[in-house]
């Protein structure tokens, strides 16, 4: 089954407790058990790498919990019922989720509060749309923030390839050298764009060449191709460079398009005795985003949370 959502989860965590005080990460084995994740859900992780999605849905179910007063922490990683939660539990619902807990004075002035930093921070007011919270409604907090990221990357690079795509060929061909020269290659020996840059009538079918490692003991070979989204490159392509680089004496080349690359070009490259790496166009503006190349830092949210060694 997929991992239950943090709603699904409050009803279980408030019932963990009917013995007394627990402690939270043993609650989320228990959970995990009694809902018989397998192996790779319990182990599913978040973007951050810090902690499973399942015991963050955990987390968010006993935090909202606490909120509307039927929980409360005693100790570090440790919580208990209220006395209103034992009244709760003496005659349970069949669920229990943010709608439920609205009936709780103390959650209610959480949500408002939330509501009202979220205007404050969007300065939309009032007028924010609620389908919107609908939506995201059996998503923790963060899991909407980085769902909302994810949107705003997609629609970044999206704005990105159409930019690259309606610009010159040779903007594009410096375009990939600044990008290799962000991502570490080229060490020292590309100060100056045009040292890297080698397109033209006589360029034996090569656009630009960057040293792999500061010293320039190896170098790779780039092709850049700024093709339309539906014209992909076929395997011939991929043929003609690896032409370009045995004539160069080189064992390996980059090859990279805005748009994307066949099934039987993709076989190709894997064939062929020369390193070949390819680099769609959906793979380049995500590495543009990664890297800093054609866009900025609009703004930077910091995500803080408790320090349970502070109070230990």
């Amino acid at each position: 089954m997929p991992v239950p959502d943090y709603q699904t989860l409050m009803l279980p965590v408030l019932q963990s407790t009917r013995q007394g005080e627990r402690r939270i990460s043993e609650v989320v084995e228990q959970l995990a058990n009694e809902f018989s994740l397998t192996p790779q859900e319990r182990s599913e992780l978040l973007p951050s790498g810090r902690q499973s999605k399942f015991a963050n849905r955990v987390h968010w179910a006993k935090t909202y919990l606490t909120k509307a007063g039927l929980l409360e922490s005693t100790r570090r990683g440790h919580f208990a019922l209220t006395q209103r939660g034992k009244e709760l539990l003496a005659n349970p619902p069949e669920r229990i989720d943010r709608e439920y807990l609205t009936r709780f004075p103390e959650f209610q002035e959480f949500v408002h509060g939330q509501k009202e930093a979220e205007e404050a921070a969007s300065g939309r007011g009032s007028d924010f749309p609620p389908q919107a919270h609908e939506e995201t409604r059996n998503l923790t907090p963060d899991e909407v923030m980085r769902q909302a990221h994810q949107e705003l990357e997609s629609t970044l690079a999206g704005d990105l390839l159409q930019r690259v795509r309606a610009a010159s060929p040779a903007f594009f061909e410096v375009l990939v050298v600044r990008l290799l020269v962000a991502m570490g290659y080229g060490g020292e020996s590309v100060v100056d764009m045009e040292k890297a840059l080698v397109g033209g009538s006589g360029d034996g079918g090569v656009d630009g060449v960057i040293d792999q490692d500061p010293l320039g003991l190896d170098r790779i070979y780039l092709q850049a191709k700024r093709y339309a989204e539906n014209n992909s490159v076929g395997p011939g392509a991929i043929r003609d460079f690896f032409g370009s680089l045995d004539r160069f004496k080189a064992n390996k080349g980059l090859f990279l398009t805005t748009s994307d690359f066949t099934a039987q070009a993709r076989q190709t490259a894997e064939m062929l005795s020369k390193r070949i790496v390819l680099v769609s166009g959906n793979q380049l503006a995500r590495l543009m985003i990664r890297h800093g190349i054609g866009c900025r830092v609009e703004e930077t949210l910091v995500i803080r949370s408790l320090d349970e060694e502070f109070f230990g």
